[in-house]
């Protein structure tokens, strides 16, 4: 009696056994490269700039590619179809961040907007941003500072041409300088460019913060993968996301105590006057919630998130009218046939200009600020086109690909504006601002900056190579997608618009 006990037992983990074997392996999962080596999976197949290699891999093996990266399951997906799956469908299932090492320190331990995991508090951060912060009223509020930062980029420019001739602009910065006063403005009531110099080491500071916090995100750290080894810091990356995140930190807690002391007991009155304030009267009403490390992660994420990649898709831009010039004619005949000379372009007057949208949708698709979208992850299984896609998964959505695809899109290596206005692009084709629970909630904010910016330099002045060979288009090393090479370029005045700008 008790050996047929053990017997049916026996063959109760046997069937146990096989069925869930049968489960697993009659589950159709996404084509994968052939050869996974033990410990590092896939990796052996990375090469920099990751966008293009998984580009590569995906025309090889097909839009929805599985793979180990260590010991990490991976989706990358290079589809419009499978991307509107799994941001439709399954939007929920994939609003999930991975836990990186740069969300855990850069990210407050994965609390802030851009790396929480999808909840609770991650819906109020969602809620306080679009709402709060970057809603069409309050953008709409700060219409003035972006005019008035872009007039002031008009005069510098201005200024430096002597006698109306051609002078060479460091555009890289030019455009970082622009952004950071708008954003700065906006979120602190305060500007470091410009007449007042005092802010300058103050704006450098912030600047290299910037800068490496997009290098350092999108360095690799081999314990994201193979955990095993993410003791051995190998090349101190931990280390370094301590330090910057401290000097985050620091520069973020600078400007909210210097708020508190020249603001004190008068924050709720002026509630719509900064972020800031907006931030500070929440923590008056509910301290507990809106604790300091909650106001500096929404203010770092506004801050790094909005002049990189706002200053980088300008450079791009102007990059590519430098070497269509043929482009930046037309864009300055549209100009100048709507809004004239006897005034300067402004934000109301862009949904009028169709052709100048088009170079930017077109930068955007060429070049986007996010080309593989920030990973997500699923919080359950769940299936992309027939697929099966195991809880825990990690997603990259090769946007780069997508919107750089010879299927999708006629010539896509060409700069040709007038693509948009016969409306090429179609649904889930351009997603340069992600799409779903997680796309970007600055997309009107980017859009008014760049389109104002882009437009008046066109309207004001005339613009060259700063040398015979074309503008260098080579991509940098970096988390946006930075370019190589800083954009130089000459500009002066344009004669026709020399009435209205004398009298600025």
């Amino acid at each position: 009696m008790e050996t047929s006990f053990y017997y049916y037992i026996l063959l109760f983990i046997i069937y146990l056994f096989f069925k869930n074997y049968l489960q697993k392996h009659n589950k159709k999962f996404p084509p994968s490269p052939s050869l996974s080596f033990p410990i590092i999976g896939h990796l052996y197949l990375i090469k920099k700039p990751l966008h293009k290699t998984l580009a590569k891999l995906a025309n090889k093996y097909g839009p929805i590619l599985f793979v180990k990266f260590g010991s990490r399951p991976v989706v990358i997906v290079s589809s419009p179809s499978a991307a509107e799956e799994c941001f439709t469908k399954n939007d929920i299932t994939f609003a999930n961040r991975p836990g990186l090492l740069a969300g855990k320190h850069l990210g407050y331990n994965y609390t802030t907007l851009v790396w929480a995991s999808y909840g609770s508090h991650w819906r109020n951060l969602r809620r306080i941003a679009s709402l709060e912060l970057l809603s069409s009223h309050r953008l709409q509020m700060f219409h003035g500072i972006r005019a008035d930062e872009v007039g002031s980029l008009i005069l510098r420019l201005l200024q430096g041409s002597i006698d109306g001739e051609f002078h060479i602009v460091d555009m890289k910065s030019t455009f970082f300088e622009l952004t950071l006063n708008v954003l700065m403005r906006m979120i602190a009531g305060r500007r470091y460019y410009g007449e007042n110099k005092t802010g300058l080491e103050e704006a450098k500071r912030f600047r290299e913060i910037v800068t490496e916090t997009f290098v350092l995100s999108g360095a690799t750290n081999i314990g994201d993968f193979m955990p095993a080894l993410k003791y051995v810091g190998a090349n101190g990356l931990e280390n370094k996301l301590l330090i910057l995140q401290k000097k985050r930190d620091r520069f973020m807690q600078d400007l909210i105590e210097e708020h508190r002391k020249g603001q004190s007991g008068t924050v709720s009155k002026q509630r719509s006057k900064t972020m800031v304030e907006v931030l500070l009267s929440l923590q008056e009403t509910e301290p507990e919630y809106y604790t300091d490390d909650i106001i500096r992660g929404l203010m770092q994420v506004m801050l790094s998130a909005g002049t990189d990649t706002s200053a980088g898709s300008m450079e791009w831009g102007l990059s590519l009218l430098l070497n269509n010039p043929e482009a930046l004619a037309k864009a300055q005949t549209e100009i100048d046939d709507q809004i004239g000379q006897s005034r300067l372009i402004e934000e109301a007057d862009l949904a009028n200009l169709p052709y100048l949208h088009g170079i930017i949708n077109e930068t955007l698709r060429m070049y986007p600020a996010d080309p593989l979208l920030v990973p997500h992850e699923s919080s359950q299984e769940c299936t992309i086109e027939g697929y099966h896609v195991p809880r825990g998964t990690m997603l990259l959505v090769n946007i780069w690909a997508i919107q750089n695809d010879p299927k999708l899109w006629e010539q896509p290596e060409q700069f040709k504006p007038e693509r948009f206005l016969k409306n090429e692009a179609n649904g889930f084709q351009m997603l340069p601002f992600g799409t779903g629970r997680r796309g970007c909630p600055g997309e009107g904010l980017a859009t008014r900056i760049i389109g104002l910016a882009l437009g008046s330099l066109i309207q004001c002045f005339e613009w060259e190579r700063s040398s015979d060979e074309v503008v260098d288009m080579s991509e940098g090393a970096g988390l946006t997608m930075p370019k190589a090479q800083a954009l130089l370029a000459k500009c002066r005045p344009r004669p026709i618009m020399l009435p209205l700008l004398s009298q600025l």
